[in-house]
């Protein structure tokens, strides 16, 4: 049995469509302490050759979002396919049917994968010139 067995069968017990826990619960449920490596935001991605922790997730029909390093948190959410054939939104609703509104597995689908340092201005010129008129 994997070490994170206990993770997988933990999320296909819950019979919830989004599962919020904090990386303490995480190392309670699998009876020892998470690797220093799950303090990155990659190691809880979704890509089935990352780790071995994402296979258990991945095994119970959930996908990892809404990870929160600061706080030391996330949100499992059922996988569109998995049992529950729907897709969960992050804030507990019960999903929409696959196919309602194809748009809506999108949303927030790259929400925290993208950090901006702090001071960054996004509006400053980048000294391209995108205009052929501006070259001249």
């Amino acid at each position: 049995m994997s070490k994170y067995q206990p993770l997988t069968d933990h999320l296909r017990g819950s019979g919830a469509a989004v599962v919020p826990m904090t990386f303490e619960q995480v190392e309670r449920v699998i009876g020892a302490k998470l690797p220093p490596s799950a303090r990155k935001r990659a190691w809880w991605s979704n890509n089935p050759t990352n780790n071995v922790m994402t296979k258990a997730w991945l095994a119970a029909g959930y996908e990892s979002t809404r990870v929160d390093m600061t706080d030391g948190k996330l949100v499992f959410r059922l996988a569109r396919g998995s049992e529950g054939g729907s897709v969960a939104d992050d804030r507990g609703a019960q999903g929409r049917a696959g196919g309602s509104d194809w748009f809506a597995g999108f949303y927030g689908g790259l929400r925290g994968t993208v950090t901006i340092a702090p001071g960054t201005d996004l509006t400053a010129p980048t000294g391209e010139a995108w205009d052929a008129e501006l070259d001249r």
